[in-house]
């Protein structure tokens, strides 16, 4: 993995900065102890990047210990901001703080301006959790500054898109617009981590945008986050953004485009074999054709909404399918068909 996002709340932390990559070149200790505290710290790092934290702190805490004993105040630091890193993870936002200030405190003692930036960084990220939204600005303008001295893009693009996040928060959706516009502007320019981070942004910004009832510029940003899905063959995500730009088309009654894209996500669910999306899109197609008044196609959809629910046995499904399908016949005046969903009884 080259990031470990929250996956929730769409917060971007740069991968942990592997430790044979801070300081200056021959500035490690050669011998066996530093060499394999090093390469604990290596192991701690992959457990947090595959978001194993429970496995991740663990280790961590075991290195933490040793580099205290070593001394060495450098891997003490960026073992502090790891474990800063993983309490934030795990939703520990105190704990993420108090462990995060004191790699902040030795990394600025040290001169580890990464591991500063980092610690920063989370600073900013669980303030903004916790509600402190003056706090997560201050951190996070701190992190970008030294993101941008050190040349580290891809810490100045979690910076930009955090901060995205702390404005929309404050419900700045301006604000939250222009840095998240510079973070995905920037992360364009990424390597290995570019369509991953360009996922990320782009949502935040389509959701900031939703948020400020943009409609046209949320179209474009899921439209974009859609191509993007499938060119890299992300088919969880695709389905998640069709639902998405559906409900944006939906918004300005731009009916058959939202049509097509529940369509779509009908067929992706379906070649999935995820049924619940299947009957989610189903009972929107079935809504947008009762707004059309196009009643036979909205009963067409809740008729495959009754199969799929009788094929998973699931009685609660089945009696909503029954009561759409029912008000439906009323509408048409087919009381016939209206009586003889009546008497079809939900399987227990």
């Amino acid at each position: 993995m080259v990031n470990s996002p929250d996956a929730y709340h769409e917060t971007f932390v740069p991968p942990t900065e592997r430790i044979l990559d801070r300081g200056e070149p021959g500035c490690l200790v050669p011998d066996t102890t530093k060499l394999e505290l090093d390469a604990l710290l290596e192991q701690a790092i992959e457990q947090y990047q595959i978001r194993d934290y429970e496995a991740a702190l663990n280790t961590f805490q075991q290195v933490l210990v040793h580099y205290r004993r070593l001394p060495d105040m450098q891997g003490e630091g960026a073992t502090l901001s790891g474990i800063g890193l993983t309490y934030y993870a795990l939703a520990h936002y105190q704990k993420a703080i108090a462990h995060s200030y004191q790699a902040l405190a030795i990394a600025r003692q040290v001169c580890d301006r990464k591991t500063e930036r980092q610690a920063l960084g989370n600073l900013g990220n669980a303030y903004r959790h916790l509600h402190y939204y003056d706090k997560a600005v201050e951190y996070k303008l701190e992190s970008l500054k030294i993101a941008r001295e050190i040349q580290d893009r891809r810490g100045e693009v979690a910076a930009l898109n955090n901060l995205g996040m702390v404005f929309k928060a404050m419900n700045d959706c301006d604000r939250a617009i222009a840095y998240y516009s510079r973070a995905l502007e920037l992360a364009k320019d990424l390597d290995e981590v570019q369509v991953q981070v360009q996922v990320q942004v782009l949502r935040n910004l389509g959701n900031a945008y939703h948020a400020k009832a943009d409609h046209e510029q949320t179209i474009v940003c899921y439209e974009r986050l859609h191509s993007l899905a499938q060119q890299h063959g992300d088919r969880a995500l695709e389905g998640q953004v069709l639902k998405n730009l559906a409900i944006a088309c939906h918004s300005v009654e731009a009916y058959d485009k939202a049509i097509g894209y529940h369509r779509q996500r009908l067929i992706l669910a379906q070649e999935l074999g995820d049924r619940r999306n299947e009957d989610q899109a189903l009972e929107s197609l079935c809504a947008i054709y009762e707004t059309q008044n196009n009643y036979e196609l909205a009963i067409n959809c809740c008729e495959q909404r009754l199969k799929l629910a009788q094929t998973a046995n699931d009685s609660s499904l089945m009696q909503q399918a029954l009561n759409s399908l029912k008000a439906l016949c009323c509408s048409i005046g087919d009381y016939a068909r209206a009586s003889q969903y009546s008497k079809t009884k939900p399987r227990s």
